[in-house]
């Protein structure tokens, strides 16, 4: 799923009182990425995770018997795959003491495993 961490990294950035400079967003995993989406319709979230679920199923799936990273389950290689295709780092701008994102525009960690994982986000902030 694709979950929402805007306030924190809005927070972040006001923690430090930089007026203009850029927040760098990285995540150090290989089977989650981050992306800027739209926050307003949750449709968008739904669909987003179902076009990745077509694009890239599970290890399991006829499709994917090509695949040899198997020994975490099947939801793993595509995890990997979804990452891959995404991004691990994002940099935003600050301007005027706040991030420069759009009016619909949010942070979401895109966690492309089934099982809960604990995930680490680091953020920087270059004056």
């Amino acid at each position: 799923g694709l979950y929402d961490f805007t306030a924190a990294a809005d927070a972040f950035v006001r923690e430090h009182r930089v007026i203009e400079g850029l927040l760098t967003v990285f995540v150090r995993h290989t089977s989650c990425s981050l992306v800027i989406q739209e926050n307003a319709d949750p449709d968008v979230q739904r669909d987003l995770n179902a076009f990745f679920q077509r694009l890239v199923p599970p290890a399991d799936h006829p499709s994917m018997s090509w695949l040899r990273h198997t020994t975490e389950g099947p939801d793993d290689m595509p995890a990997h795959i979804k990452s891959a295709l995404t991004q691990t780092s994002i940099g935003i701008p600050v301007m005027d003491g706040r991030l420069a994102l759009g009016t619909w525009q949010g942070i979401y960690l895109f966690e492309h495993r089934e099982a809960p994982h604990r995930r680490e986000i680091v953020m920087h902030l270059g004056a």
